[in-house]
């Protein structure tokens, strides 16, 4: 009995007993079948999840607001990486129509030469525009053909729908082209006038274009005799009397056809084929006698 106060004298050997005891309670408790928790257990669990759910919900927006300033800055990669490939989708587009633009002439061209070659044997060298002058004195363009490619004066230049004039000045590298616009019977400046005919009934008809109208932009086929056929819708032809164009260049359509003054001749109005706009192409003929 004396050992036993003495014992309880000892607070940490009596605080462990104590302690030990209640642990074997506690276990035996717990262990058992039970159909409700007790209500420590309860609340060391309510208060276990409140300061969990506590800590928890700010450590998620955290994590949260990392992971959207990560997407952010993914989004933000993303799109320098999609105006990158849009810039060079519009760079790529432009080459693309720039070059089936050039491919779509270039099949014009060589269909018109093709064509030109197997009616009349002639050689059409295509010349780029270098430069255009529009003044009324001074209707002339300058090509990027001349001597040393075998240009010579008078030479006809053509587009693809017709005679756009004759090389009135030649060059080494380049050559100057008097356009049709120029024509003027009374200025003896002007280039020599076109011996024409109607496609079809070139046996029948002949004139000769010697003006330009600048305020109708019509050419004038004069010198039409008497009972000549031409007549409204004819296709005019040079045809190659003189030897200064070619024979067959297509130089416009007629408009209307009204007799001269005393009713010897008449005058046929002739819309030109060519349109006098802003070439960037054209070609220049070149006959067996111009190659010689």
């Amino acid at each position: 009995m004396l050992k036993l106060f003495k014992l309880f004298n000892n607070k940490r050997l009596f605080i462990l007993l104590i302690a030990l005891v209640m642990f074997i309670v506690v276990m035996g408790f717990s262990l058992g079948t039970r159909k409700s928790l007790s209500w420590p257990e309860n609340f060391l669990r309510d208060t276990t999840g409140f300061v969990q759910n506590l800590f928890y919900k700010p450590a998620g927006y955290v994590a949260g607001l990392f992971q959207d300033i990560g997407n952010l800055h993914k989004l933000a990669e993303e799109n320098k990486e999609l105006k990158i490939l849009a810039a060079q989708y519009a760079r790529e587009k432009a080459q693309y129509n720039f070059i089936k633009a050039q491919n779509d002439q270039y099949q014009i061209d060589l269909k018109f030469t093709n064509a030109q070659k197997n009616l009349y044997k002639y050689d059409y060298r295509i010349a780029n525009v270098v430069s255009l002058t529009t003044e009324p004195s001074n209707n002339t363009l300058v090509i990027d053909l001349g001597a040393k490619d075998g240009i010579k004066l008078n030479m006809s230049v053509t587009s693809v729908e017709g005679l756009v004039g004759v090389i009135s000045q030649v060059s080494n590298f380049t050559s100057t082209v008097k356009l049709m616009t120029m024509m003027d019977v009374n200025d003896p400046n002007s280039q020599p006038p076109i011996a024409a005919t109607a496609f079809n009934k070139e046996g029948n008809t002949f004139g000769m274009i010697e003006s330009y109208d600048q305020q109708s932009g019509m050419l004038m086929m004069n010198k039409i005799p008497v009972g000549n056929p031409v007549a409204k819708g004819d296709t005019i032809i040079s045809s190659g009397i003189g030897g200064v164009y070619p024979r067959g260049m297509t130089i416009g359509t007629v408009e209307s056809v009204k007799v001269g003054e005393y009713g010897l001749t008449s005058t046929a109005i002739i819309k030109p084929a060519a349109g006098f706009q802003d070439w960037k192409e054209l070609f220049v003929v070149f006959t067996e006698e111009r190659a010689e």
